[in-house]
């Protein structure tokens, strides 16, 4: 028996996919979620072998879901979303059903689903798709992580700065510490360049943090943070921050 999960916020175009899941016996719906919350529960409950998911979804997209799990299971996306979105799918060869969709797509998308479920390299397809897909604009605004079997969505403005630590990245906020398994070129990326600046290889800082800049060594200058922690500025930083700050 196939394992499914559908993950939509909208009931009708759950009601659709169940609707056409009815033709595959071999196919068992184990959970609906209307949310990306309820999505990394059920997925961590029952481990499905295929998720049909949504992007645009309350609380977190469909995306931030993704970052969420550790054991990515097989994905069709069901979604109205842009064509640029669509072209990302497409270049990692990762399956979607554009809403509204009919029952022959459908079935392409499931017998695909079905075909490769199992298959490293469709789980790879998906893994890459998340990391490399421009953010949604709601991701620009915030970071969410996961702490045990909590999910917890953390407001661009409440990160003091980032720092790399090995395959993660930690992300310093007032209430403490969180990881998240990104690059920092991603935070670069993601992140407002009017808020936040990468002062070093090792570091993104927000801008309103910083009180000062010591020099450190040669070329090199200590950025000091409103919590008085000392950040190291490498010589681009400096140039970087001379810029931004305009001194």
């Amino acid at each position: 028996m196939i394992k499914v999960i559908l993950i939509d916020d909208e009931p009708l175009a759950r009601e659709v996919v169940k609707e056409y899941l009815e033709e595959y016996p071999e196919i068992s719906v184990l959970a609906e979620c209307g949310d990306g919350f309820e999505g990394v529960k059920a997925i961590a409950q029952y481990q499905p072998d295929l998720i049909f998911l949504d992007i645009q979804m309350p609380k977190i997209n469909g995306f931030e879901m993704l970052e969420l799990l550790e054991n990515k299971p097989a994905v069709i996306f069901t979604t109205a979303f842009d064509e640029f979105a669509i072209k990302a799918f497409e270049a990692h060869a990762i399956d979607y059903l554009l809403k509204p969709f009919g029952k022959d797509r459908f079935k392409k998308a499931v017998e695909k689903g079905i075909e490769q479920r199992h298959l490293s390299e469709t789980k790879k397809q998906v893994k890459n798709l998340v990391e490399n897909t421009v953010p949604t604009p709601e991701q620009h605004e915030r970071i969410v992580v996961k702490t045990g079997s909590h999910i917890k969505i953390i407001p661009a403005l409440e990160i003091l700065y980032l720092e790399a630590y090995d395959d993660y990245v930690k992300i310093h906020t007032s209430e403490g510490t969180f990881l998240k398994n990104k690059t920092m070129q991603y935070f670069e990326n993601m992140l407002n360049p009017n808020l936040f600046a990468r002062i070093h290889r090792s570091y993104i800082v927000q801008l309103s943090q910083i009180t000062r800049l010591d020099p450190y060594d040669r070329e090199t200058y200590s950025a000091v943070l409103k919590s008085g922690e000392n950040l190291p500025v490498s010589k681009t930083g400096y140039a970087k921050l001379k810029t931004i700050l305009g001194i």
